[in-house]
């Protein structure tokens, strides 16, 4: 065997000496044994028996465009040192070696170094990386390093995802998405506002997470700016496009200012009071103020009477004093509210002549006189008092008439409202109040019959004239029972207290944060729920792709930070949902379910899908009645729900547009007051919000938070694209107890701010006056109708100090399942069993016992054309089952249907638990 030495060793002395170097036992090969040689070293006797240890060892390097780099290994004791690189020997050319002894040690020490350019890393390719590590001998063996690691740096140019701008309310959350660019090693992320540095440690508002996304937990005016991410690595520093971000603040009302004093110094005139868009102002294009900023209310003053004196009365005869007198009284007029007395003296007295001064008192005389004044100022009271009762007469008799005709003017029969069927108010639906001073009328004014015309009859004549069984604003009553009850509930109504008591209720109603759903899903999907809202989203099994992993969210937008442009006669007819993220890959649609408040009548509503683009437009992506089968989406429309197949996550909403002036949207009533009163003031609130559980449930928060509570059951009314107002109005109080408080003898809604669906908790105040605070029986009729349309009356009969009917929110019915469910618990049908009924029923059946025999027994065959179109008709009539069925689902019944068509082998009861 040839021999291949290493004749040099390198003294610090500069001494070079020549190690003869035998070998007998020890030995390695180079370059795949081409050469191979035995190496020893003389070495202290105490140290002959061990193995080398590395001083230092080679670490993981990168190469920054052309520049090669060095890796280093040093180790002790060493004979020989060399380095391997992809399991391949380094040429010894290509090693530096330093040869050196350990003063305290004696041992021999060797370091070796070597360069690594670029082209020899480009060359290696493969699945893994270039590596290199050294190998150590030592007379009793060998030791190798760690393995170090050589890549090649470098930074793309494009980010994978930028920050967008964005604007947002006020005190609000914001996130800022930034994915930088490909690089090695990883590139590290910093944010930027106008070019300056943002750092989380000094302003612990800001948080960066471990995705390198930007959050503002609650936005400042000084945050409005441009945002940009900065990726960087030893290579190069990249920057994002500029994000810009404005926080705008949405204009709030002041309180109103009291009111001016009466324009009128005395008669009639006018009052105001005024309230300014400042609280806050709004700023960088936030809404303002929607309302009146000036109020005006009439008001009478009274005006001064200035005292007027009588004539003289004829002097008196001369009296034993030899003086006669006269007097005269302050009558005419008599002076009043505030005007002046009367200058002067009442009483004059003169001295008689000498002639005249009787020599005799006449006794007789003086009687007749002092009789005579007694019965004149007799007379007087008696005449005054006769006044008095007979104004007080003319004004009770006004104030009646006005009570009495009320009602009758408006087109009213005052009725008693019996309690809906069991089950009908155990709240379907479980609401945030931003312009509920549209309606807030002023509450100290005095009533006038000023909003009512038309000739005064009595109640008995327009019972017969008024027709409410069939009114087109309101569902007709239960039974069709019109009659009045004295202003109460009929006796129905214990038996529907009694029953609403014995359900499950909870305390305490969700947090904002409630509004959004997360849950991260693999490819048996699952579902997400926003509780009390009546939204969900199912993603059905094999929807996601197997082996990816998604976390998605589902979130309800405030309608009036969506901005939703509306044109013509279009409305929005249910929430604004956000789904996603956009841009996920789905094999399969997945079902968006959320309430609407149309009629459901399609022949009245030409009713559009709407989402929302990247770029933040609306788009119409479908017409209901004209469902393209090609396009990714597809909607159910039921009489209160809708169901969104989609295979594309966004936002979306429903948008109805009304083809007749019988398009109607039904719209929820629900009536507050407090739920304690100290005051003589009662104020009762009456919202008119577009009937989806989303709002209930946001009203409902409201007024728990307000300190209200429920008054009577929430109605269900219809309001007609008529272009006419909604009013409301209060009759039948018990005027010796009760009195209201506003002016106008009704409250009015405008047409397009119920129309809209943009205004999301509307509502009307009553103030009413009690006579004492020992009054708290309060019996009236509520009256809502469409002007020039027919109406609906609401007889209201309660406590406000104990009535303990449990109407009331904190008795709110909610739903107890969990947000996120993912996997088999999502579904009431198991995965295998799903499976089974598929592979059953998709091919075709000569006897017809396949998918559509299925559709029609689940009562589905209407969407016979969508399921046709999809790969697997069963799976999305399951699906479409399962989303109607999640709470009240029953297998049992299933499996009967199934046993109907004749699949026996795919009846769900033969699957047995372990399968399962």
């Amino acid at each position: 065997m040839p021999l291949h030495l290493s004749p040099f060793v390198r003294w610090r002395s500069g001494v070079v000496l020549t190690w003869i170097c035998f070998f007998f036992s020890s030995g390695f090969t180079f370059a795949g044994g081409e050469h191979a040689a035995t190496v020893t070293h003389p070495l202290p006797v105490a140290f002959s028996d061990q193995l080398p240890h590395f001083l230092i060892e080679p670490d993981d390097v990168y190469i920054v465009k052309n520049k090669p780099v060095t890796l280093t290994c040093r180790s002790t004791p060493a004979t020989q040192i060399y380095f391997k690189c992809n399991g391949e020997w380094v040429h010894q050319d290509q090693h530096l070696i330093d040869r050196d002894v350990d003063p305290a040690t004696g041992l021999p020490v060797m370091q070796v170094k070597i360069d690594i350019s670029r082209q020899q890393v480009e060359k290696i390719f493969g699945l893994e990386d270039y590596w290199c590590q050294c190998v150590a001998w030592s007379t009793t063996g060998t030791q190798k390093s760690q393995k170090a690691f050589v890549r090649i740096a470098y930074l793309r140019k494009n980010f994978e995802e930028e920050p967008l701008g964005k604007e947002v309310a006020l005190d609000q959350e914001l996130l800022l998405r930034c994915h930088p660019p490909e690089g090695v090693p990883p590139a590290e992320v910093e944010w930027q506002r106008n070019e300056e540095l943002i750092d989380p440690k000094t302003d612990p508002n800001f948080f960066i997470t471990t995705d390198h996304n930007l959050i503002i937990k609650q936005t400042r005016l000084a945050d409005t700016g441009n945002y940009t991410c900065v990726a960087k690595n030893i290579v190069a520093r990249r920057k994002s496009s500029s994000a810009t971000v404005i926080v705008y603040v949405n204009g709030g009302w002041s309180t109103w200012a009291t009111w001016s004093s009466c324009s009128a110094v005395c008669g009639r005139g006018w009052q105001k009071r005024s309230r300014s868009c400042t609280n806050p102002t709004p700023l960088n294009g936030g809404t303002s103020c929607e309302g009146q900023s000036l109020q005006k209310s009439a008001c009478t003053a009274t005006c001064p009477v200035d005292g007027g004196w009588s004539e003289w009365s004829k002097w008196s005869p001369c009296g034993a004093d030899c003086s006669m007198w006269r007097s005269r009284e302050c009558t005419q007029p008599t002076p009043g509210t505030g005007g002046k007395d009367c200058q002067g003296l009442d009483l004059q007295s003169l001295n008689c002549t000498s002639e005249q001064c009787p020599q005799t008192a006449s006794g007789a005389e003086d009687v007749a006189l002092y009789v005579g004044m007694v019965t004149v100022a007799l007379c007087l009271a008696l005449l005054l008092v006769v006044l008095v009762l007979v104004y007080r007469r003319k004004k009770e008799g006004l104030d009646a008439d006005v009570a009495d005709s009320s009602i009758l003017t408006t087109g009213f029969q005052p009725m008693g409202i019996k309690p809906s069927k069991p089950g009908v108010w155990a709240p379907r639906r479980a609401a945030r109040c931003k312009n509920s001073h549209l309606l807030t009328i002023q509450p100290d004014l005095t009533t006038s019959t000023s909003s009512y015309q038309g000739s005064l009859r009595s109640r008995h004549e327009v019972s017969s004239k008024f027709s409410m069984s069939n009114g087109p604003l309101l569902d007709p009553l239960p039974n069709g029972s019109h009659t009045l009850h004295n202003g109460k509930l009929s006796s129905d109504a214990d038996d529907f207290m009694s029953r609403l008591s014995s359900q499950t209720y909870l305390k305490t109603l969700p947090r904002e944060n409630g509004n959004t759903s997360y849950g991260t899903f693999n490819f048996l999907g699952g579902r997400l729920t926003l509780p009390n809202t009546g939204i969900s989203l199912l993603i059905p099994p094999e929807a996601i792709p197997r082996g990816k992993i998604y976390e998605i969210y589902l979130t309800i937008q405030k309608k009036e930070d969506m901005r939703l442009p509306l044109a013509g006669c279009q409305t929005l007819l249910s929430p604004v949902v956000s789904c996603g993220p956009p841009g996920v890959m789905l094999t399969r649609p997945v079902i968006l379910c959320m309430d609407h408040c149309s009629d459901a009548c399609l022949e009245n509503w030409a009713i559009r899908l709407k989402k929302q683009s990247y770029e933040g437009t609306w788009e119409d992506v479908l017409l209901l009645g004209e469902d393209l089968l090609s396009e990714p989406y597809y909607c159910q429309l039921e009489a209160e729900t809708c169901r969104v197949f989609t295979e594309q996550l966004g936002r979306f909403a429903l948008v109805g547009e009304s083809l007749s002036m019988a398009a109607a949207k039904r719209l929820k009533l629900l009536l507050f007051a407090p739920a304690y009163c100290s005051t003589l003031e009662y104020n009762i609130r009456v919202y008119c919000t577009d009937d989806t559980q989303d709002l209930l449930k946001e009203v409902m928060q409201m007024e728990r938070q307000l300190g209200g509570r429920l008054i009577d059951e929430p109605h269900v009314l219809l309001f007609k694209d008529s272009y006419h107002n909604l009013r409301l109005s209060i009759h039948d109080m018990p005027h010796t107890h009760w009195r209201s408080k506003l002016l106008a003898g009704y409250q009015e809604i405008p047409f397009y701010h119920i129309w809209s669906g943009s205004q999301r908790t509307l509502h009307c105040s009553f103030t009413l006056e009690r006579q004492s605070l020992s009054t708290s029986d309060l019996s009236c009729t509520l009256c809502v109708w469409q002007v020039e349309g027919e109406g609906q009356s609401f007889s209201l009969d309660f406590n406000i100090a104990k009535d303990i009917r449990p109407l009331d929110s904190d008795f709110l019915l909610l739903e107890n399942c969990s947000p996120a469910l993912a996997g088999p618990s999502a579904f009431q049908i198991p995965y295998l069993i799903r499976q089974k009924i598929c592979s059953s029923l998709d091919a075709p059946c000569p006897n017809g016992a396949d998918w559509r025999l299925l559709a029609q027994r689940l009562k589905l065959d209407r969407h016979m054309s969508f399921f046709a179109s999809k790969s697997s008709p069963t799976s999305v009539i399951l699906d479409l089952w399962e989303t109607q069925h999640f709470h009240s689902g029953n297998l049992n019944q299933l499996a009967a249907v199934m046993a109907e068509i004749g699949k026996q082998e795919a009846m769900i009861f033969l699957v047995s638990d372990g399968e399962c």
